[in-house]
């Protein structure tokens, strides 16, 4: 017997991440042998995962399996995993909207679906949500169209612009788009006291707190705050607290074993100037609506998560919520400052406290196919 099996495998930037893209067929049906090829593939548990191909980072250790689908609504069936590289472990509690943005040319690509020009509409059931997803994909010649003049923060170059509409996601763990019916909560935090918080679910839940209510400025470059252990523990603690309050976690411990991914929390503050700590480059206040460093897998998001953005434009349009008070958007549009620039998203939203809609929740992404053939691990 050969000591190695090959799968079929897929490395696709997509927005601000890159992913190991998978078919659902071609791994196996039970769930912890499923596991261990997926970790396998990626050389995880590893912190440099150097016998595999994960990329020793939150943003390059993410795996999107792909099948036919579950649902009539919906094209294909798309289930996200965050791979940890400290221990044998894939996070499945959540999604993510980068990744999400190579779903629909993946399965442009892989003949999941149609190919129409100038653009297909890709019905994506994510499984881990529960939720359908909605991405139009640029196609030429049969094939997603990978060259555009589309630009976003965090990626160097220019695409094709691929929209995402996820706004049948609200609610998408706790079934609710305030999973305590409040726009603000409190929470008791060692070494803060009382705190405010918004807790939303849209996309992904998320947690939102006021930067100065952490002594923070809003503006912090991910190199400041992973060298602050102390205001690590802190972010930690108040995800742990908002994952057991919204029913995701027995207790704040439980959250960091078994759902170290989701809720996300994000730090909010009102427009203010700053430069991409990737290029210096000043980022104006008038360029943007609010600022937001997101905290992610314990260490801030370089950028934004997709996941996030929608989550965060949507508690940018529900009056009440912290981010509403720091929100300066006077239309669809909310512009969100992050680390290494903006990203735009259109949102609308109907109603408010637990009778709120998500409308539409839209943002533009782009991606590209790196690699295909195949992945070899030890059988």
């Amino acid at each position: 017997m050969e000591e190695q099996r090959r799968i079929r495998t897929v490395i696709l930037r997509a927005g601000t991440s890159k992913g190991i893209f998978l078919k659902e067929n071609d791994l196996s049906s039970d769930q912890t042998e499923k596991d261990q090829e997926i970790l396998a593939i990626f050389g995880s548990p590893d912190v440099r995962q150097i016998d595999g191909l994960g990329g020793a980072d939150p943003l390059t250790s993410k795996v999107a399996i792909i099948g036919p689908t579950t649902r009539e609504d919906a094209d294909v069936d798309y289930t996200f995993g965050q791979v940890s590289f400290t221990k044998a472990m894939i996070d499945y509690s959540g999604n993510c909207g980068n990744i999400s943005s190579g779903v629909g040319p993946f399965a442009v690509d892989e003949g999941l679906v149609r190919a129409v020009e100038p653009i297909t509409k890709v019905r994506i059931h994510n499984t881990n949500t529960a939720k359908i997803l909605v991405a139009e994909v640029p196609v030429k010649n049969g094939k997603a169209q990978v060259a555009g003049d589309y630009k976003i923060a965090g990626v160097p170059g220019t695409g094709a612009k691929i929209m995402l509409d996820f706004a049948g996601t609200a609610g998408a763990v706790t079934n609710k788009v305030l999973p305590t019916g409040k726009t603000v909560d409190v929470l008791d935090v060692d070494g803060v006291g009382k705190l405010e918080a918004s807790i939303v679910d849209v996309a992904n839940p998320m947690v939102f707190v006021r930067a100065k209510d952490l002594g923070l400025t809003g503006i912090e470059t991910p190199a400041e705050i992973g060298g602050n252990k102390k205001m690590l523990t802190i972010l930690e603690q108040i995800r742990g607290k908002a994952a057991t309050m919204i029913g995701m976690a027995k207790d704040p411990t439980d959250a960091l074993q078994n759902s170290p991914a989701f809720p996300m929390v994000a730090f909010v503050s009102e427009p203010q100037d700053y430069s991409d700590f990737t290029t210096g480059k000043t980022i104006s206040k008038e360029n943007v609506d609010l600022v937001s460093r997101l905290m992610f897998m314990q260490v801030m998001h370089k950028t934004y998560a997709g996941t996030g953005t929608t989550c965060t434009g949507a508690a940018a349009k529900i009056p009440g919520t912290l981010v509403h008070e720091v929100c300066r958007s006077q239309n669809s549009l909310v512009r969100i400052g992050h680390p290494a620039g903006v990203i735009n998203i259109e949102v609308e939203v109907e109603g408010q406290g637990d009778k709120v809609e998500i409308k539409r929740a839209a943002f533009g992404r782009t991606a590209r196919r790196i690699m295909d053939g195949y992945s070899y691990i030890l059988r």
